[in-house]
């Protein structure tokens, strides 16, 4: 094992597939985790990672991971949770959709810490990376569950770092808008019309990462213009509401 000791969740493809790759670049050892199993074994053979599917959320799944990984690795360094699930629809979507985002999105991230946290905190250091998206620091119309649970991963990632910076915790929460993944894909014609003409590839979001990391710096912003949203939403919430809300009126009105 060289370099850092590297696990990253929902790594069979996308943004999790190309975080891989940039820390093996970067000298780490890694262990790619996806649920679905021929997606993490053949992104491991191709990186030269070591594969550990399985469900990253459920409270058995996360410490079946944590403890394979640190078998495999002899320890982990970095965290990099990373999986994510982003249905449709607003209060209306069925109550299993709800639960579904809670959990990969926000459950998955307290689980590991829980379990990562003692030995982190006993040697001093740990660097826990939680994937949020934008949607986390503003919204994202159409997906009431993903917006709700996004600012929970926030929340959460936040509270990390207030609370154990100064015994060495590093948290990173990572908040791009449009990448080109399956999710944006996904993300149906109102997601596409609102990131597809900025989305990024999953390898520039990689690298912005590691920037961070180089650079202590607790949010990722791979569209810059984010903080400037962040800052209007914050700053006058009516008239960001208003904004948000003429975009939704523009999107119904055009596919009427």
């Amino acid at each position: 094992m060289t370099g850092p000791r590297v696990v990253v969740t929902g790594a069979g493809r996308g943004i999790g597939a190309a975080l891989a790759a940039a820390f093996i670049a970067d000298g780490a050892s890694v262990v790619v985790n996806d649920l679905d199993t021929q997606a993490a074994r053949e992104t491991a053979a191709r990186l030269g990672a070591v594969a550990v599917p399985g469900d990253a959320a459920s409270r058995e799944g996360v410490a079946a991971l944590i403890e394979a990984a640190r078998a495999e690795l002899g320890g982990i360094d970095v965290f990099c949770a990373n999986a994510g699930v982003a249905p449709g629809g607003g209060a209306d979507a069925p109550e299993a959709l709800w639960a579904a985002a809670w959990e990969v999105n926000v459950m998955a991230h307290v689980r590991a810490a829980e379990l990562l946290l003692p030995e982190w905190l006993e040697r001093g250091e740990g660097r826990f990376i939680a994937t949020v998206s934008a949607a986390g620091l503003l919204t994202m119309l159409g997906s009431a569950p993903y917006s709700v649970s996004k600012h929970a991963a926030l929340a959460f990632a936040e509270w990390l770092s207030a609370t154990y910076r100064h015994r060495g915790i590093r948290v990173h929460a990572l908040c791009p808008q449009g990448v080109r993944t399956q999710i944006l894909e996904e993300s149906g014609e109102l997601g596409k019309a609102l990131m597809a003409a900025t989305a990024l590839e999953p390898e520039q979001v990689a690298a912005d990462v590691l920037q961070a990391i180089a650079e202590e710096r607790f949010m990722i912003l791979p569209h810059p213009e984010v903080a400037r949203f962040y800052a209007a939403r914050a700053g006058d919430p009516d008239h960001w509401l208003d904004a948000m809300n003429h975009l939704q009126r523009k999107f119904v009105e055009e596919q009427s």
